[in-house]
């Protein structure tokens, strides 16, 4: 599966960034994945492989550009509990820096960037998400409701911005949530807000998840739960980006 370095033209400076996409030429429905908190990495490379060997254009930023070029924090191969809170406290500051303002002036970018590419087939975009990527793909689909035409975020704080931030939202959508992230009460609260839009979604909370499930370089793994996310995933983005296409959300 080719690979390519990217740097992205933003309002505050150049992001370095990388794509995923099928070998043997063609145009392919592009898909903006955004990375949890901890960045791009060999965990990130192999999901943006993997989507890319059903058909799409994968467009992975390092989010944190303004603090340095990937990695911005140095990780261990594995990120277990022991690692965690020194991680966290790093990354903190960048977090809190990345204002909904800063967010969306890169999403612009970066979907700007997505139209110019050969690969891609310049139509409607998914956006996906993991953690804090998976707020900041909400905020691309809510902002861009004419380009974005698909949106999953999987155990992400989808509704930090509050109830009215999903009013606009258009995007078919699926929010994936770990167990230990929301409460039933917290969801139905949420999904009356989904229901208040009227967009097309699936939003549950995933069995005996806990935050960060679909990360295979953490404590939080969770097998199963990563293959529930491609069962999810990958039919929607069929549905609203290709239409029926065969591709089996399990291969």
């Amino acid at each position: 599966m080719p690979i390519k370095t990217l740097r992205i033209t933003t309002a505050d400076g150049r992001a370095d960034a990388f794509a995923a996409f099928p070998d043997g030429g063609g145009r392919y429905p592009a898909v903006l994945m955004y990375p949890d908190a901890f960045g791009i990495r060999p965990v990130l490379r192999e999901m943006a492989g993997h989507l890319a060997g059903h058909g799409y254009y994968v467009l992975v930023p390092n989010i944190f550009y303004r603090h340095g070029e990937t990695p911005v924090v140095e990780l261990p191969d594995h990120i277990g509990d022991e690692h965690r809170p020194a991680l966290i406290a790093r990354l903190m500051p960048m977090i809190e820096a990345h204002t909904a303002e800063r967010a969306l002036s890169d999403a612009d970018a970066y979907l700007h960037f997505l139209r110019a590419q050969p690969e891609a087939d310049g139509g409607p975009v998914a956006v996906t998400g993991y953690c804090f990527g998976g707020l900041l793909a909400t905020r691309t689909a809510v902002a861009h409701p004419d380009q974005v035409a698909a949106l999953a975020a999987f155990h992400a704080p989808v509704g930090a911005d509050g109830p009215d931030s999903l009013a606009k939202l258009t995007a078919g959508t699926h929010f994936g949530h770990a167990e230990g992230d929301l409460t039933p009460e917290a969801l139905r609260d949420l999904n009356r807000a989904l229901d208040a839009s009227g967009a097309d979604y699936t939003s549950e909370i995933y069995p005996g998840t806990v935050h960060g499930f679909t990360m295979s370089d953490t404590e939080a793994f969770d097998a199963a739960a990563l293959q529930l996310h491609w069962d999810r995933l990958l039919p929607l983005l069929d549905r609203t980006l290709t239409g029926n296409r065969g591709a089996g959300a399990g291969d």
